[in-house]
């Protein structure tokens, strides 16, 4: 058996049936699993394959149940490339809830604001990124398997379902290009002049390499974020990791709502 497989019925056996969308949570965002019914909570080093968690603001649980008629699965937490130095360190659990039945993942994460309106506050919704960084998490995976089109990465669909559920939530979304970082160090303000440059409005540590995982496997993708400071030397912006965990909890709140909204919302053809 693969980890994947090993996953799954370790899953199967704490009790969850399906899954139907996907929610990878960023970070300062984990309590936007509260209000599943009757939760299933399995802490990730449970789950053969799932990462290890060492960055605070990530709470290393997968968290499945029923939202809103809706068999969801909530990972508090990802692991980022920055910790291991591997981009498909995400690999096995979006392959593990995939063959669970999953078709969606939303990817949500903190991000720093390159656009002077791109406050800290606002969501963003993601419509395309960047992968500034040059390494991808299909390197090595070997014959055509990795050769995938990255044309309508982010779903069409799914976007048109989070603009109507910006109407039934009140929450309002911006939309914006991400790019991608390795970190753990913030950019320098000679980078985020850079990536401004390149059109960039958003910058972040994650995001990319999970929807190129979720790509191959097949999955929708759709990524929303909030904005949590601004880039380092842009509106005297001057990041730090604790700024980052308080405000994104603080735009929990309006993430939380859309997301509710989101899973309630019909989609359109």
């Amino acid at each position: 058996m693969t980890p994947s497989e090993e996953a799954m019925e370790i899953i199967l056996a704490r009790g969850v049936a399906s899954v139907d969308v996907i929610f990878v949570l960023g970070t300062g965002l984990g309590n936007m699993a509260d209000s599943v019914e009757n939760p299933i909570v399995i802490p990730y080093a449970d789950l053969p394959g799932f990462p290890a968690i060492s960055v605070s603001g990530h709470d290393g649980r997968l968290v499945c149940g029923v939202q809103d008629g809706v068999n969801v699965a909530y990972m508090q937490g990802r692991a980022h490339y920055y910790e291991t130095g591997k981009p498909n360190s995400m690999e096995a659990p979006l392959e593990t809830l995939a063959m669970l039945g999953a078709q969606i993942v939303v990817l949500t994460a903190a991000v720093g604001s390159l656009n002077a309106d791109l406050s800290p506050g606002c969501l963003v919704m993601v419509k395309d990124h960047i992968n500034f960084n040059g390494v991808n998490p299909l390197i090595g995976s070997g014959g055509d398997g990795g050769i995938i089109s990255m044309v309508d990465a982010y779903d069409a669909r799914l976007q048109r379902r989070i603009k109507r559920a910006t109407i039934s939530s009140g929450i309002h979304v911006r939309d914006g290009v991400y790019i991608w970082f390795a970190g753990p160090s913030f950019e320098t303000p000679a980078e985020i002049k850079m990536a401004r440059m390149f059109g960039a409005d958003v910058v972040g540590m994650s995001v990319v390499p999970e929807v190129i995982l979720a790509r191959r496997l097949g999955l929708r993708v759709a990524a929303i974020t909030i904005v949590t400071n601004f880039g380092a030397g842009f509106k005297d912006g001057n990041p730090s990791h604790s700024e980052t965990q308080l405000a994104a909890a603080q735009g929990a709140i309006a993430l939380r709502r859309l997301l509710r909204a989101f899973l309630i919302a019909k989609e359109s053809a």
